[in-house]
């Protein structure tokens, strides 16, 4: 129960490693404030799912990439809970395709949602987390933020500014006892990769060092290591989450 007493906003959380951090967290004994975009279906059988063992958990239909619904989220989880102690952006896209192919719509619609969202629930939630003088701020990026990757200079620009973004917040806030650190997944399996050739999925878990792909799982208990009081001494780095694919 290393979250026992805390309370938490996940973005993005109604699938993958969303989902995974949420349950995760919960079972850690967090109280769980998770958004959604897309399906009240999906969100309330998550909601469903995160109560049905005694678990506090609510889903909040808001788009991340809008500082206006960021504003309103944390008014919300506020009047729900009265206070906010974690901040797990991880609310994210893809829209993959070689830079000279690549339309505005295409790169503004992943930064806006990858990296513009960062900004604004960090924002938004940060007079909460002063007035507390404490709060725990974890960012997902990517490996692709680390060492970019063709075809995706969208989503390399989004994750690495997260990165850039993460270390500065550290910077301002750590005398108020606010952390901000970032996670950088590797080949992560999901059901999204299930669909993939067989043999090209397993050829990228043959070239990591530890001759797998990640879990959700996997981010998740990192996740709760960054929230819990056991990282109480951390603050802007970057945590690569990917089975030694990077080892500087």
């Amino acid at each position: 129960m290393l979250l026992k007493g805390k309370v938490a906003i996940i973005t993005g959380a109604s699938r993958g490693i969303g989902t995974e951090i949420a349950k995760t967290f919960i079972a850690q004994g967090a109280t769980v404030a998770f958004t959604y975009i897309c399906s009240d279906e999906i969100a309330q059988k998550l909601e469903g799912e995160l109560t049905a063992d005694g678990g506090t958990a609510k889903g909040f239909r808001s788009d991340a990439s809008k500082m206006s619904d960021a504003e309103l989220l944390i008014e919300e989880v506020l009047e729900e809970y009265g206070a906010i102690d974690i901040v797990v952006n991880n609310a994210g896209i893809t829209n993959d395709t070689l830079l000279m192919r690549m339309s505005e719509e295409q790169w503004d619609s992943v930064i806006n949602v990858n990296l513009k969202s960062c900004f604004n629930l960090t924002k938004s939630v940060l007079r909460t987390m002063l007035k507390a003088r404490s709060g725990s701020i974890i960012n997902i990026s990517s490996v692709v933020g680390v060492q970019g990757n063709a075809g995706q200079a969208n989503y390399a620009a989004s994750k690495a500014g997260i990165l850039g973004f993460t270390k500065s917040v550290a910077l301002e806030l750590g005398s108020r006892n606010i952390r901000s650190n970032a996670i950088a997944p590797g080949f992560i399996e999901t059901d999204m990769t299930a669909k993939l050739d067989e043999n090209t999925v397993q050829g990228w878990r043959d070239a990591i060092p530890l001759k797998r792909g990640g879990t959700p799982k996997d981010i998740a208990n990192a996740c709760v290591f960054l929230a819990s009081d056991l990282s109480s001494y951390i603050t802007g780095q970057t945590l690569n989450v990917c089975g030694g694919m990077i080892t500087a």
